[in-house]
C-alpha cells in the first residue's frame, strides 16, 4: 500500500483538530493529527488499543499516566493498554499517532 497524503482529505474532529489516516494494515494503523494552538486530545485511555506519537512539528503538553511533560518535534511517548494519555498543543503542531490493533472507529 502507498499513500499519497496530499489525496487524503482531513476529517474535523473539532474546531482545533483534524485527521487523516494515512495507512492501515494487518494490526496497524497510522493517522496524522493536526492541531490549531490551544488544541486538545482530551486525556483518555484505550482498553483494546496501544499506540506510540511522535511529535511532527510543534510542541504539546503530554500526559502519560502520571507523567506531564513538555514535548517538541522529533519527541515520542508510548501510552500502553488502559494507560490515561492527553495532549494539549502549545503552538499549531502535528502528531502522528500510529496504533494497535486498528481502531475500526476511526473508520
Amino acid at each position: 500500500m502507498i499513500i499519497s497524503s496530499k489525496s487524503i482529505a482531513p476529517t474535523q474532529l473539532e474546531e482545533k483538530l483534524s485527521r487523516k489516516i494515512l495507512g492501515t494494515g494487518g494490526s496497524l494503523m497510522m493517522a496524522e493529527v493536526t492541531f490549531k494552538k490551544g488544541g486538545v486530545g482530551e486525556v483518555h485511555a484505550h482498553e483494546g488499543h496501544e499506540q506510540v506519537s511522535y511529535i511532527v512539528k510543534g510542541s504539546f503538553e503530554v500526559v502519560v499516566g502520571a507523567e506531564t511533560k513538555t514535548v517538541t518535534a522529533g519527541d515520542s511517548f508510548f501510552a500502553g493498554l488502559g494507560v490515561p494519555h492527553g495532549v494539549v498543543a502549545l503552538e499549531d503542531s502535528v502528531i502522528l499517532d500510529v496504533f494497535t490493533p486498528i481502531r475500526e472507529d476511526f473508520l
